[in-house]
């Protein structure tokens, strides 16, 4: 069997993309596997069909990757591929779908109203936003974020009204639905899932990072945010967080493995979102939980290959009898 790792791709997130997808190559191939690296910003087909790939591994984030478009069409190929299906991925991209999968179930998530971009470039654009963020009854501080995105791309904390209008536009630059949030200050933690029909929450991570905002720079760049774990939660708090992330991760029908953020305030969760293509770098949350919870890096990539195998043989045989 032969692995093609896909990474790069056309979204703005390929930077950290290409670096996920090395480290998770070079992971593959310390576990004997045989993998080869596949950049998907183009001719993505013609590439896995001269590679002779028998199955994905997707290190895709952000758009055309993490958001159902490529597991659809590796689903069209009859290529096995790792991560989400197409229902989790298109719904857990999407942050208003997510809060709204959230809500029905009953998963508290902070406040939030949304509107389509094209509004900022009408005459009375700004007004018939003021109008929403009225009848939203939100007030700031505010998150004015991208809908569809990741990596904290486009994403601002507005405390200042006059700010707002430039948060919108460069937000807009990434995606025609824009997020606005409220702020909930507090304690900021991620919990890792791992897993299919028995699902396993990893151990609770806390985030500082370098000037209190956890952004692309501070993510991304070593030595800028200090990992805690197990994070310093009452019992109480830590053993719940495991188990909303559980909650999430089914109520977004994902699968494979994913990451839960939450914001811990008062004593109470507030879910941010759920990222079903995790940063696997040197300084990703993921791996750095697994570890911790026992599982080496590439006990981690063999699980995902071992699900995401069983998953394509099941629908074999309930889809194409």
């Amino acid at each position: 069997m032969k692995i093609g790792v896909l990474m790069g791709g056309r979204s703005p997130e390929r930077e950290i993309s290409l670096k996920t997808g090395k480290n998770i190559l070079a992971g593959l191939i310390r576990a004997g596997y045989d993998a080869v690296g596949i950049d998907a910003k183009e001719n993505v087909v013609e590439e896995m069909k001269r590679e002779n790939v028998d199955m994905a591994f997707i290190a895709l984030h952000g758009p055309l990757g993490e958001d159902g478009t490529i597991q659809g069409l590796l689903e069209f190929l009859n290529i096995p591929y790792t991560g989400a299906g197409v229902l989790g991925s298109s719904l857990a991209m999407n942050k208003v779908a997510t809060k709204q999968a959230l809500i029905a179930n009953g998963i508290k998530t902070p406040d939030y109203f949304s509107f389509n971009s094209n509004l900022l470039e009408e005459a009375d654009g700004m007004e018939q936003i003021e109008k929403i963020e009225q009848e939203s009854g939100i007030g700031l501080p505010v998150v004015v974020k991208p809908s569809a995105g990741g990596s904290t791309i486009g994403t601002h904390i507005i405390k200042r009204r006059e700010d707002l209008e430039s948060a919108y536009r460069d937000a807009a630059k990434y995606c025609n639905e824009i997020l606005v949030e409220k702020f909930v200050p507090g304690i900021e933690i991620t919990v890792g899932v791992l897993g299919s029909q028995k699902l396993t929450a990893l151990p609770v991570i806390e985030i500082i990072a370098e000037g209190g905002f956890y952004n692309y720079y501070t993510k991304y760049q070593p030595g800028k945010s200090t990992h805690i774990i197990p994070a310093r939660l009452p019992e109480n708090i830590y053993k719940e967080a495991m188990e909303r992330a559980l909650k999430v991760f089914k109520a977004t029908h994902c699968y494979g493995m994913g990451r839960v953020d939450f914001i811990v305030a008062d004593d109470e969760l507030w879910c941010l979102e759920i990222n079903t293509i995790p940063g696997m770098t040197e300084t990703s949350l993921l791996p750095e939980a697994a570890e911790k919870a026992g599982i080496s890096f590439e006990a981690l990539l063999k699980m995902q290959v071992d699900l995401a195998l069983n998953r394509h043989v099941k629908m074999q045989e309930v889809c194409y009898v």
